[in-house]
């Protein structure tokens, strides 16, 4: 009879099927021993990510990460390579399906061109459910998949057209892309900073 496969096995090997994506996001995270790093993310899919780092974790070792745009990410080491290291990431379906939304978002939003890319930073909210509602009473729930202090960007199920005036919880705006996960959304007056940082 076959041994049983352990869960980090199944996570490695659902790893490979993912596709992976080129970044670029500055992060921090915490080794086992509570030490906390600076550190990058340099390509990664919804199973594994690749970091470049000062310090180098030993493989087995469980990592927990805050990466610009994505958000938590928690893993463990599965391979060192020259200046850093490779990761799994423990995550559900449903989180691995919301992670690979954001990596499309960051592998297109160049081509997307938004406006408020290239003004204001963007974060991936620590609480990402919403509401999007139109002027019509319409509302759909909405995931933000990241958020800047003049826009966002939302997965949601429907597409209202471009230019279509809607609201996002208080924050009112205006359609101004549509794309594969949802639509982008540019408020119609800016975010203060205080309101921004609560979204972190």
């Amino acid at each position: 009879m076959p041994a049983p496969q352990t869960a980090a096995s199944t996570v490695t090997i659902d790893a490979r099927s993912f596709q992976r994506v080129v970044v670029n996001l500055a992060g921090r995270l915490m080794l086992p021993d509570y030490t906390e790093l600076e550190c990058k993310a340099v390509d990664m899919s919804p199973g594994d990510i690749h970091f470049h780092c000062a310090a180098l974790p030993k493989i087995g070792d469980r990592i927990i990460a805050y990466i610009d745009h994505i958000g938590r990410i928690e893993g463990s080491v599965i391979k060192v390579v020259d200046h850093g290291f490779v990761t799994t990431i423990n995550a559900t379906d449903r989180k691995r399906e919301k992670l690979a939304a954001q990596l499309t978002w960051l592998a297109n939003k160049t081509a997307l061109g938004l406006p408020e890319d290239r003004r204001h930073e963007r974060i991936a909210p620590r609480s990402a459910r919403s509401e999007l509602a139109l002027d019509d009473g319409r509302a759909y729930p909405c995931r933000i998949i990241d958020l800047s202090m003049s826009g966002c960007a939302v997965e949601i199920e429907v597409r209202p057209a471009l230019g279509t005036p809607v609201r996002l919880g208080t924050m009112r705006g205006k359609v101004v892309r549509q794309f594969q996960e949802g639509v982008a959304i540019e408020f119609a007056s800016m975010l203060s900073r205080e309101n921004f940082e609560a979204y972190r």
